[in-house]
C-alpha cells in the first residue's frame, strides 16, 4: 500500500493542529509510520485518501457497533437534519432516547445527555461530591475516564500509549483529591477507605477495563466495590462509555448483576455522532440543575442528530440474536488468533470479552495496569505496521481494545486471521 497523499496531509496538518491530530492516539506515535487520512466508511471497511481499503477494528473507537454508514441510521439522520440540526431547545427525541436508556439499564432512573464521555464522568463526580458532601474520589491505575483534570492521574488510553503518567496543568491540590487503587485488587480499595474513612465521595471504575487494553474484572471484584461503597456512604460510579450496549444491551452491570449508583454512557448511544450521558437514582439525579443546585449545561446536549442516531442504533441492537451474532463473530476471530499464536514461540496473549479484544505482547498474568505496562510496545508497533500494510486497521496502541461490529463478515474475520498470522511470522524473523 502507498500513503503518498496521507503523508502530504499529515505534514500540512502539523502546521495547524498540535501533533497534526485532534486526539493523540491518531498520530501513530507509539506504532510509527504515517496515519492514513480517511474519506469513507461502509460496513466493516474504511477507505483513505490514497484509495486504500482497510478492514476496520476501531469502529470510531466503539460507537459503530452496526458498522459504518448503516442505512437505517443514515436515513434517520438525513430525515432529521432536513428539519434542523440543533435548536438549543427541548425535543421529543430526547425523551425517546431517555426512555430507551432507562428501560435497558434499570439502575438509571433519570438521565442527562451531554456531548462526550468526559462531560459525563466529570459531572457524575461533581454530583457525587455534592450528594455525599465529600471531596475525594477513588479511580484505578490505567483507567481512563476522559480528560477532566482530576481523572488524568495515572490514566490509561492515550496517556498510557504516550507514556504520560500524569498531566501538566493539573493543579496538585486538585489531584490530591484523586486516590488511585489497583484494578482487580479489592484490598487496595479497602486500604484507601481505611486511610480516608469519611472523605471518599465515590469510586469510579470501568467495570470492564478497556483503556489499558482489555482486562475483564476478576470474580467478586465488582461486588467488593459495591459492598465497600455502601458501607462507607460513598457512591459507586460505573463508567460504561465503552461497555454500555457493547457487551450486553444492559451493559456490564447487567452482565455481572451489579447495581451502581451512577452510570456514565457514550459512544454507542450516539450511533457515531458526539454524545455522552450520565444517570442513576432519581434521588441523586434530582440534584442536577434546574431541578437542584448542581450546575451542568451544554449548548448541543441532546441535539436531534446525535439523539436520532442513538435511537436507531438501539433499535437495531434490541432485536433478538444481535449480541449472539457479535459473540459468534468475535469468538471466531479470537480462536483464529490463538491458533496462529500457538505455533510461534512468542510472548503473546489474547484478552477477549464480548466484542472487545486486545492482543498483548507479554506473558504476564493480565489483571491490572502494572501487569500490562511491561508489554513489548516496540514489537506491537512492528506488528501494527505490518497489519496496516496488509489492509487491517488495528488500534494504533498496545493499550487499546479492538472493536468488532455486526458488519464484520466471516470472510472479513478469516482475512484478518490470515493477515495477523502473516504479520506475526514477519516480525519473528
Amino acid at each position: 500500500m502507498k500513503f503518498k497523499r496521507s503523508e502530504a496531509l499529515f505534514e500540512e496538518a502539523q502546521k495547524y493542529l498540535p501533533g497534526g491530530v485532534d486526539s493523540p492516539v491518531r498520530a501513530f506515535k507509539s506504532v510509527g509510520g504515517i496515519p492514513p487520512f480517511m474519506v469513507k466508511g461502509k460496513g466493516s471497511k474504511i477507505y483513505d485518501v490514497d484509495g486504500n481499503e482497510f478492514i476496520d477494528y476501531i469502529c470510531s473507537w466503539g460507537p459503530l457497533i452496526l458498522g459504518h454508514s448503516h442505512p437505517q441510521v443514515l436515513d434517520a439522520i438525513k430525515r432529521v437534519a432536513e428539519l434542523g440540526t440543533s435548536f438549543g431547545a427541548p425535543t421529543e427525541l430526547e425523551i425517546t432516547l431517555a426512555k430507551m436508556v432507562t428501560t435497558a439499564i434499570p439502575s438509571i432512573e433519570m438521565v442527562r445527555f451531554v456531548n462526550s464521555g468526559t462531560e459525563a464522568t466529570m459531572t457524575a463526580l461533581r454530583l457525587a461530591r455534592a450528594y455525599t458532601e465529600k471531596d475525594k474520589v477513588v479511580k484505578f491505575a490505567g483507567g481512563y475516564h476522559g480528560h477532566a483534570d482530576g481523572l488524568l492521574v495515572k490514566g490509561g488510553s492515550g496517556m498510557a500509549t504516550l507514556s504520560l503518567p500524569n498531566c501538566p496543568g493539573v493543579p496538585t491540590k486538585y489531584a490530591e483529591n484523586t486516590l488511585v487503587a489497583s484494578y482487580n485488587d479489592a484490598q487496595s480499595v479497602a486500604k484507601l477507605f481505611e486511610s480516608y474513612p469519611k472523605e471518599i465521595a465515590a469510586v469510579i471504575v470501568e467495570p470492564i477495563a478497556a483503556n489499558m487494553g482489555l482486562i475483564p474484572p476478576q470474580p467478586a471484584f465488582l461486588e467488593s466495590l459495591r459492598s465497600i461503597t455502601r458501607e462507607n456512604g460513598a457512591l459507586l460510579i460505573f463508567d460504561e462509555v465503552i461497555s454500555g450496549f457493547r457487551v450486553n444491551y444492559g451493559g456490564a452491570q447487567a452482565l455481572y448483576d451489579i447495581t451502581p449508583d451512577l452510570t456514565c454512557l457514550g459512544k454507542i448511544i450516539g450511533g457515531g455522532l458526539p454524545i455522552g450521558a450520565y444517570g442513576g437514582k432519581r434521588e441523586i439525579m434530582s440534584m442536577i440543575a434546574p431541578a437542584g443546585p448542581v450546575y451542568q449545561a451544554g449548548t448541543l446536549s441532546g441535539n436531534p442528530l446525535a439523539v436520532t442516531a442513538g435511537i436507531e442504533t438501539l433499535n437495531v441492537l434490541s432485536q433478538p440474536g444481535v449480541y449472539e451474532q457479535l459473540e459468534r463473530t468475535t469468538s471466531l476471530l479470537e480462536a483464529g488468533i490463538r491458533k496462529a499464536i500457538s505455533s510461534l514461540n512468542m510472548k503473546i496473549q489474547v484478552s477477549r470479552l464480548a466484542s472487545l479484544l486486545t492482543i498483548f505482547f507479554t506473558d504476564n498474568l493480565l489483571t491490572d495496569y502494572d501487569s500490562v505496562s511491561g508489554a513489548d510496545t516496540d514489537l506491537f508497533g512492528r506488528f501494527h505496521q505490518q497489519l496496516l500494510k496488509k489492509g487491517i486497521y488495528w488500534p494504533p496502541s498496545q493499550f487499546e481494545a479492538a472493536f468488532i461490529s455486526l458488519a464484520h463478515s466471516k470472510e472479513d474475520i478469516q482475512t484478518t486471521i490470515d493477515k495477523i498470522s502473516e504479520a506475526l511470522s514477519y516480525i519473528m524473523r
